[in-house]
């Protein structure tokens, strides 16, 4: 017998275009194999994840750059279409943005954790988060928003080179600009060229100053803060590799133990009130040991599915049972657990886990197989024109599927979520 109350559905939600969100297949897998109808809300051309036996209805996304208008009406037509009420798991930074700000209208269709105010929104704004960070004394990386070329300048000598160079809110870049979220610059002209793009970014830029990667330095925190602030559902994980190395998004994670990221996880969440699933992402400072937080993403992680504990509780199953009134089990962690991207760590997928410890792979399932073909078929479209692009063979004459993925020159200070949208 199921846990969750399976009279109740789930709805996905996704408006970034990128058909290899191994994350929108790991919610409905997840709530899919505990009995729950699950919708899916996303771009369905080619994604694998229409093909999973989990998923009841694949529905047309807002298109990207949708008004909350235009993402309120998609909704409302969905709820229509289901019938009853829902529980929402919104998958990008936009949609969980839209969502927050729509609660009420949204409202009695949608099942909603209680966020406070606009606190989604600021905590996804990079310069929000710098501010909320000092004010609850979480370490986070300095950061300095200029107002003027001579500002850049002037920050850029306080920093040092190389600096991270961020956009404030990385979801409002227009799509085709070639505007990346995060990027590493390391001259001042390079650091004015992206400044005076600010009108088109949509947002402010912001310099921050450059934590160099290195092994077991970057780690990652998923969690869910139920009605009453006490946080389920996951834990902290280091990232053991990286797409492309050293410098990507989690193609191989582990659950590991660490109570210095999970303390500054928990108090800031606390201290912000915060209610819903969360995602952080840290990078320990090799110089004074200390863990700065680079990201709070106010939703689901991709790699949610790595802290998967001894009752089958992840942050997504966790919502659903809050959001619902069932009561959450007390599960054990599982330290060791390992979550494998197949595409971007293929070598580490076909081998065995080490010590025989558990392991997901984000696209295969011996229940649900078709996703996985589909990925491996449609990666392999994707590799060959990238490929030829880089070669200058290839001259575009039918439209494929277009994911956003990793840049060619990716920064070493990107985050999962930051790649996961670049």
């Amino acid at each position: 017998m199921s846990l969750l109350d399976t009279r109740v559905p789930a709805v996905v939600l996704r408006i970034d275009r990128n058909p290899f969100h191994h994350g929108t297949l790991g919610a409905a897998r997840s709530l899919g194999r505990a009995g729950v109808d699950v919708h899916v809300v996303a771009d369905s051309a080619g994604s694998p994840v229409g093909a999973s036996r989990y998923v009841r209805h694949m529905h047309s996304p807002p298109l990207p750059g949708a008004s909350p208008d235009d993402i309120l009406a998609v909704l409302r037509r969905v709820a229509d279409h289901i019938g009853r009420p829902a529980v929402l798991v919104p998958m990008d930074d936009a949609s969980a943005i839209a969502v927050s700000r729509m609660r009420d209208e949204l409202a009695p269709s949608y099942l909603l954790p209680a966020m406070p105010g606009t606190l989604a929104e600021r905590v996804a704004d990079k310069a929000e988060l710098a501010a909320l960070c000092a004010a609850t004394d979480v370490p986070y990386p300095e950061t300095l928003v200029p107002d003027s070329p001579a500002e850049v300048s002037d920050a850029m000598r306080r920093l040092g080179l190389p600096v991270v160079a961020k956009w404030s809110r990385p979801w409002l870049l227009p799509a085709g600009s070639g505007l990346r979220s995060t990027v590493l610059v390391r001259s001042v002209q390079q650091a004015r060229e992206l400044f005076v793009r600010t009108g088109e970014a949509g947002s402010r830029l912001l310099l921050q100053a450059y934590l160099a990667p290195g092994p077991d330095r970057d780690w990652f925190f998923h969690g869910y803060a139920d009605h009453a602030g006490t946080v389920r559902g996951g834990g902290p994980g280091r990232k053991q590799l990286a797409w492309p190395r050293g410098a990507g998004l989690t193609a191989v994670g582990c659950w590991t133990p660490n109570s210095q990221v999970q303390a500054l996880a928990e108090r800031l969440v606390d201290a912000l009130g915060y209610r819903g699933i969360f995602d952080l992402d840290f990078r320990r400072c090799g110089t004074t040991g200390r863990y700065h937080l680079l990201d709070f993403n106010p939703r689901t992680g991709a790699q949610f599915r790595l802290f998967a504990d001894s009752a089958g509780l992840d942050v997504v199953r966790a919502l659903h049972l809050d959001m619902t009134g069932c009561p959450l089990p007390d599960g054990s962690p599982l330290p060791g657990r390992t979550f494998v991207v197949e595409n971007y760590a293929p070598l580490a997928a076909l081998s065995a886990a080490p010590g025989g410890r558990e392991r997901e792979l984000a696209w295969y399932a011996g229940d649900d197989r078709s996703p996985g073909r589909v990925m491996w078929a449609l990666w392999c479209r994707h590799v060959s024109r990238r490929l030829r692009e880089r070669l200058g063979t290839t001259t575009p004459a039918v439209a494929e599927p277009a994911p956003r993925l990793i840049p060619r020159a990716a920064s070493p200070s990107l985050t999962d979520n930051e790649k996961a949208s670049s």
